[in-house]
């Protein structure tokens, strides 16, 4: 009779452990959610006013196999990896809906063809959205007010906008969504920037930032330090430049996707991100979020980096 309490206990001892791998299999994994309560405590961050907690910004919001770019599912699968920035595009449709698309053409992610701004909000809604090497999906195209709504208590934005789309409108969406405490509005030149800044004083907005030469123009244009974060390009600058925009109070973005990210890929036995950070990068903006976040977990860790402002749900 021993012998078989023994054994009977052993196989209830297993059928729970086999029940408990079940659960773990099927129970959905952690959001890495980062928020603000107020703008004035985004922009604290953004300005280096609290202890540096680098971050990764999600290139096109982290396209994966199954998850295309610049779709709500993909923004939210990001997260089951680290606590993000969503890079998205911002396009156009022919009735002036501002929806989520990087290319002028349907063609590559969608199921539609031609040019996104030939098609209606309400046509645009009836296509399917495609996945990096092109198999369906049973995502939609969202727009940019659908993208700032969900986004709220979960992730910060950088927001990209392409050709012909005024940033009155966008701006506008922000101010709707109340989204000042987690959008920036990316620029390309002093131009874009200094008329950003004239449209609403109060947002971040990304400026290409190479040298000093380009702070001081931004600077002359009205722009002030408080409300920029610099891009500093898709090559590793040198440390003076951060040391440079870091005395100024002024984050930076370093771009790896392209070289960096293929770099990476190939010496995944290498710390290629976490040395960039450890360079002079806030946030790395890359297509390869699970690598580089396994890297930046390990560089926190490190330097037992804490941060208030994360949630995991």
């Amino acid at each position: 009779m021993h012998i078989k309490f023994n054994n009977l206990r052993k196989i209830q001892f297993l059928v729970l452990a086999i029940a408990l791998l079940g659960i773990a299999c099927i129970a959905p994994k952690q959001h890495h959610y980062i928020s603000f309560k107020t703008a004035k405590e985004f922009q604290a961050f953004l300005n280096r006013k609290t202890k540096p907690y680098p971050l990764l910004s999600a290139h096109r919001g982290g396209p994966m196999p199954g998850f295309p770019e610049n779709a709500i599912e993909t923004f939210e699968n990001a997260t089951n990896y680290q606590p993000v920035i969503i890079e998205f595009d911002v396009a156009l449709s022919k009735d002036s809906a501002l929806v989520i698309m990087h290319d002028d053409k349907l063609d590559r992610t969608t199921t539609g063809s031609g040019l996104v701004s030939s098609y209606t909000y309400k046509e645009l809604k009836k296509l399917t959205l495609k996945d990096d090497d092109g198999k369906l999906t049973k995502f939609k195209i969202p727009t940019l007010e659908e993208v700032l709504r969900w986004g709220k208590n979960k992730v910060l934005f950088t927001i990209d906008i392409k050709r012909g789309v005024p940033y009155e409108k966008i701006i506008a969406a922000v101010r709707k969504t109340k989204s000042e405490a987690n959008s920036i509005i990316i620029t390309y030149n002093a131009n874009q920037a200094a008329k950003v800044h004239e449209l609403a004083p109060d947002l971040m907005i990304s400026a290409t930032i190479k040298s000093p030469e380009d702070l001081e123009r931004l600077n002359k244009m009205g722009v002030p330090n408080d409300k920029i974060i610099a891009f500093v390009g898709v090559a590793e600058p040198s440390k003076s430049l951060y040391e440079y925009l870091h005395n100024k109070g002024i984050s930076t973005i370093l771009g790896t996707m392209g070289n960096l990210d293929r770099s990476a890929k190939a010496n995944r036995n290498k710390t290629i991100y976490s040395d960039l950070i450890g360079n002079g990068a806030d946030v790395l903006s890359t297509d390869e979020v699970a690598l580089a976040g396994q890297q930046l977990d390990v560089y926190r860790n490190q330097k037992q980096l804490k941060f208030k402002n994360l949630s995991l749900k």
